[in-house]
């Protein structure tokens, strides 16, 4: 019975002292993690998105006017200049109101003329009527002071005096009305032609318009590039506004990146961007931000102030860089796997011996494409790993081997 007790208390205490053991520290190799130091200094924020190169100008050639597509000239992928001729198309209708329109303006342009002559001859009738009254009326002044200077003398009858300082009062009248008539007339020729002008013009407007329309059946690039797409074909009949062709200008290009909406915060216009092209660096900055957000990215267009490497070319995979923002003098350690910008996390500090890693509570700030900040946790120095540790979730130690 004693050593049945005994050998019950020995259970029992074996027992109890088992359960208060921590359960072994599983063993970690060091080859298939990613550990990185902490340090102090300047630390700068970047965010990094994948993206293409587009150009920045296409030009979208619409049809301005319903036609039929007769010629083509050029295939895609075919350098062309501006006034290159992609292909040609016809609409008889237009044609004709073009030159219906023409004749309308000729007909009008006629009737100016005509009504400048009439108003001319008019004009020139009313002066030479004025023009003789005028010396009339200077003659029958002249008159008029022989007669009175006769009369004072006696040589002239009284009548005589009388009658020849009428005709000049009369004269004086019509003189002056003639002079008036003149005037008015003159001041009345500019708006006759004007109302005649104003339908010249508008005959021209019309007629610039049909002949602009018909202008543009013969389709031309419009810009020096290279020619995309082509959306038509010989015979096909188009619609207003349908899209015939587009032509790009490959050697001006921008990157678009896509951000992950919770980094472009950060992104502002102007900022300066790197562009990975696979085949070199080229430097850019922040030109646009989309405002909308799409499959949690947002776009991002950056110009590019560099010369492009060769192979360059429109639709390619390119990485980019944009540099956000320069700290001066931090904590930050290379970023871990899981660990968002002012959050605290666990990561696994590596012993001095370098055999034990223990969790600690990291307190994380700012972050950056490679690297974050520290705010409390550790200190110059520390070790910790960086890789994804999610698997020892329920333990505070590691052993490293």
């Amino acid at each position: 019975m004693v050593y049945g007790a005994v050998g019950l208390a020995v259970v029992v205490v074996v027992s109890v002292g088992l359960s208060r053991l921590k359960p072994a520290a599983p063993t970690v190799d060091k080859s298939t993690i990613w550990t990185d130091t902490v340090k102090r200094g300047p630390m700068l924020r970047e965010v990094r998105g994948l993206g293409t190169l587009v150009p920045v100008t296409i030009q979208v050639i619409p049809a301005v006017t319903d036609a039929q597509v007769e010629k083509r000239f050029i295939l895609p992928g075919t350098p062309v200049k501006a006034d290159s001729i992609i292909f040609t198309m016809t609409n008889p209708e237009l044609q004709q109101s073009e030159l219906d329109a023409e004749f309308q303006l000729k007909g009008a342009e006629a009737e100016l003329r005509n009504m400048k002559a009439q108003l001319q001859n008019q004009l020139m009738d009313k002066r030479t009527l004025a023009a003789s009254i005028s010396s009339q009326y200077r003659t029958a002044e002249m008159v008029k002071k022989t007669k009175e200077e006769l009369g004072a003398d006696g040589l002239a009858p009284e009548l005589d005096v009388k009658t020849a300082e009428v005709q000049a009062e009369e004269l004086a009248k019509e003189n002056a009305l003639a002079q008036k008539e003149v005037e008015t007339f003159t001041s009345s020729v500019e708006p006759q032609l004007a109302v005649q002008q104003a339908k010249v013009d508008e005959m021209q407007a019309l007629y610039n318009l049909k002949k602009s329309q018909v202008d543009d059946l013969t389709v031309r690039a419009g810009i020096d590039g290279v020619l995309q797409e082509l959306d038509v074909e010989v015979g096909q009949k188009v619609t207003q506004g349908t899209v015939l062709a587009r032509v790009e200008q490959p050697t001006h290009l921008k990157a678009q990146l896509k951000i992950a909406e919770t980094q472009a915060k950060d992104v502002a216009i102007g900022q300066t961007a790197s562009i990975d092209t696979h085949n070199g660096l080229i430097p850019g900055r922040v030109a646009r931000i989309d405002p909308a957000v799409q499959n949690g990215t947002v776009t991002v267009d950056v110009a590019l102030d560099g010369p492009l490497p060769q192979g360059a070319r429109p639709d390619l995979s390119v990485e980019g860089t944009i540099e956000l923002q320069r700290l001066a003098d931090v904590l930050y350690v290379g970023r871990p796997v899981h660990g968002d910008a002012n959050s605290t996390v666990g990561l696994f500090k590596v012993d001095a011996d370098g055999t034990d890693a223990q969790r600690v509570k990291v307190e994380l700030g700012a972050t950056s494409v490679n690297t974050v900040q520290i705010l409390g946790g550790l200190k110059v120095g520390d070790t910790v790993v960086l890789s994804d540790m999610s698997a020892y979730d329920n333990y505070d130690r590691v052993e490293l081997k």
